[in-house]
């Protein structure tokens, strides 16, 4: 299960690195080969490559009328690897359609990351929380 934050920085070639204990998580779990795709909230998901194939088997079985969705999760899903420094290269195309500049966030989500346009995270939650929880966590506590 990856958690936590993390603030990063992407170089001028668009990459990212990946901090060391998600790093090391990751080269176990997947010999490093993660994919990366677009979510419609406005961010980057990164899979490991064994839970990425999962969801893709799911959403390849998707019926026509979710064609649309299709083309957001599997047109612009891109396989990359860790280079020998430890970094992964977001696709020029992603940064791009996610906002994605120099400072980003990695948020661990359970079985997978979202990266985040550090900006773009901070008024997004800020949002959620001006709308307060919703209905379905009403019961939720600490």
């Amino acid at each position: 299960m990856y958690q936590g934050a993390s603030s990063l920085s992407l170089d001028a070639k668009g990459r990212m690195s990946v901090p060391t204990r998600h790093r090391d998580a990751l080269l176990i779990q997947c010999e490093g080969r993660v994919t990366l795709t677009k979510h419609p909230h406005g961010c980057l998901l990164l899979f490991p490559r064994p839970v990425w194939e999962s969801h893709r088997e799911q959403i390849a079985s998707w019926p026509m009328s979710a064609r649309a969705w299709q083309r957001i999760f599997l047109g612009n899903a891109s396989d990359v690897e860790f280079d020998s420094a430890g970094r992964l290269l977001i696709a020029p195309e992603l940064r791009t359609a996610v906002g994605l500049t120099r400072d980003v966030m990695l948020l661990g989500m359970g079985s997978h990351f979202e990266i985040w346009d550090a900006a773009k995270l901070d008024d997004s939650e800020a949002q959620a929380i001006a709308e307060g929880m919703p209905d379905v966590l009403s019961n939720f506590s600490f």
